[in-house]
This record gives C-alpha cells, structure tokens and sequence, in this order.
C-alpha cells in the first residue's frame, strides 16, 4: 500500500464523519459532538458527569465543552447541578428531554464504529491505535483538539 491509498482511505473516513454529521445537524439540530455528549452522559451512573470526565473524553478544551453544555442546556438536554458538599465541583447531568431526543436519533456512525473496534482483540485495537498515532505524529497534529466535524465553511444544505 502506497501513501495515496492510505491518503484516500482517510479521506473516505473524514468524509463519511462529516456527511454524517450534516445530516445529524440537519435532522436534529445537534452536531455529532453534541450527541456524544449526551451519549456520554446516558452511559454514566445517574446520567451525570463532571466537566473535566467530558473534556478529556472529547479531547476538547474547556471552553469548547462549556459552549457545547451551554447550547444542550438551553435547549433543555442537560442541567448543571453543583455537588452536595463541594460547590467547586458541578455535574452535568442529562435530563429526560435528553434521554427521549437520544432515543428518537440514528444510531451514529461513531457508535456502529465504537461497537466493531470493541469487538476486536487486545492485539487488532493495540495496532489500530498505533497505526493512527504514527499517522497523528507524521501530520504533526498531536496538539490538535477533537474539534466538532462540521465547520462554517462547510454548509449544511
């Protein structure tokens, strides 16, 4: 395999994540990074996670997660509740208009893909994750923050 094939591979995956994620947007009014959010939270104990558990788990600054928090609350998705005890300290926490909006939502081409990297062996995920970090570093792109796919200049139609 040349490097143009690994190129076009990678194009083929990129634009599949974002085809998906303007039709997301398009439909629901979410972008995918929104959905993973919720997604996230669905998936904790009692629906809630901190601010930090969502930023590393995005691989997304602060004030980028506090944006994208900020949209799903006003929109009633989620509420910012702040710990017994520990006022410095707020949970996110997804609400029932949350978990309704995630169960009239596509299953997502993250999650399909999600469950199939799951399904392979220790081994097959070492050299995927390897194969992607030589890729990452080749490109030079290690400080990159996992930013949301859909950008301004790419309209949705």
């Amino acid at each position: 395999m040349d490097s143009i094939e690994i190129i076009v591979s990678i194009r083929k995956i990129v634009r599949s994540l974002n085809l998906e994620s303007k039709g997301i947007q398009k439909e629901f009014g979410l972008s995918i990074t929104q959905l993973l959010c919720l997604g996230h939270l669905e998936k904790c104990p009692n629906y809630q996670s901190t601010h930090k558990e969502l930023m590393d788990l995005l691989s997304l600054n602060s004030s980028t997660v506090t944006g994208i928090i900020n949209r799903l609350q006003k929109r009633g998705y989620v509420v910012r509740l702040p710990k017994a005890g520990d006022k410095r300290v707020t949970f996110i926490v997804l609400t029932a208009s949350g978990i309704k909006l995630l169960e009239e939502t596509p299953n997502i081409l993250h999650d399909r893909l999600a469950r199939k990297l799951d399904s392979l062996s220790g081994e097959d995920k070492h050299m995927v994750k390897r194969a992607l970090e030589i890729i990452i570093s080749a490109m030079q792109i290690t400080q990159i923050e996992a930013s949301p796919l859909l950008t301004t200049e790419e309209p949705i139609d």
